[in-house]
Formats: C-alpha cells, structure tokens, sequence
C-alpha cells in the first residue's frame, strides 16, 4: 500500500468547496488504479509516485480543477483539451467533467505500464558533439 501524505490532506483542505470532491475522488481513484502509489507534492500540487517517478498530479484553481499523467502525452487521446487547462482532461470543474471511475482507473494502469516501459528501456544514445570549425586567421 503506497504512502499519504498529510500534505495532500491539507492541500485538499485548503481547496475550494467545489474543488474538493473532485480531488478526493482522483485521490481514490488513483489509489485504486495503483494502490502503491507513494503521494508528495510536486511544485506545490499533490503528486503521486510509482517506483519513485512521478506517476500524476492533481491541482485546484480558482474555478477548475486539472489531473494530468507524466509523460502521458497521447494516453487520454482528447490532448485538444490541453489548450484551456493543465492535464489530459482540461477544465475540471465538477465530477461530471470526469471519465467514468473505471475509465480512469483504466488509465491510470496505462500510465503505469509507460513509466514501467521508460524505466526497462535503454538511454538513448547520445550523438558525439561535433568538433568546433577551425579558426582562420587574418593575420600575415
């Protein structure tokens, strides 16, 4: 069972009224797709942490709410959301913006085999630097 962290408690706390529905239920849901998940704050957001990278995070603006996954551009498949807020999902300003809980769940457990893929898969090698021109002089 992955660590809370009292942090998380209070961020959500703090939230606005509307906001903290929305964040305890992606707080369980991300839980429940990934229940080894360790939580944190990232930049100041709640993260949650597999294999100690970070997996998603939440937030709570003045009017909306936003869940992202790490690195998982093109997992939702709705990135024209993208542009009016942070996150795969846009705006969130109530539950009904959300998937439902087994479609979340669902890709949470797709973020994970991401992360997993990107922590078995070798660096990618780097190209040498190329070597500085050399200097003409225009002495005589």
């Amino acid at each position: 069972m992955g660590k809370h962290d009292p942090r998380v408690d209070a961020y959500i706390a703090k939230s606005a009224d509307f906001a903290r529905p929305i964040l305890e239920h992606l707080r369980a849901v991300i839980h429940a797709g990934c229940p080894e998940a360790d939580e944190a704050i990232k930049w100041g957001m709640p993260s949650f942490l597999y294999n100690g990278r970070i997996l998603a995070g939440i937030a709570a603006f003045k009017q909306h709410c936003a869940l992202g996954f790490w690195g998982g551009r093109g997992l939702v498949g709705n990135e024209d959301k993208r542009e009016d807020a942070m996150g795969q999902f846009g705006r969130i300003a109530s539950l009904k913006d959300l998937p439902s809980k087994k479609a979340l769940i669902g890709y949470v457990k797709d973020a994970m085999k991401l992360s997993d893929e990107r922590v078995a898969a070798p660096p990618t090698p780097r190209k040498p630097p190329k070597p500085a021109p050399a200097m003409i002089s225009s002495r005589r």
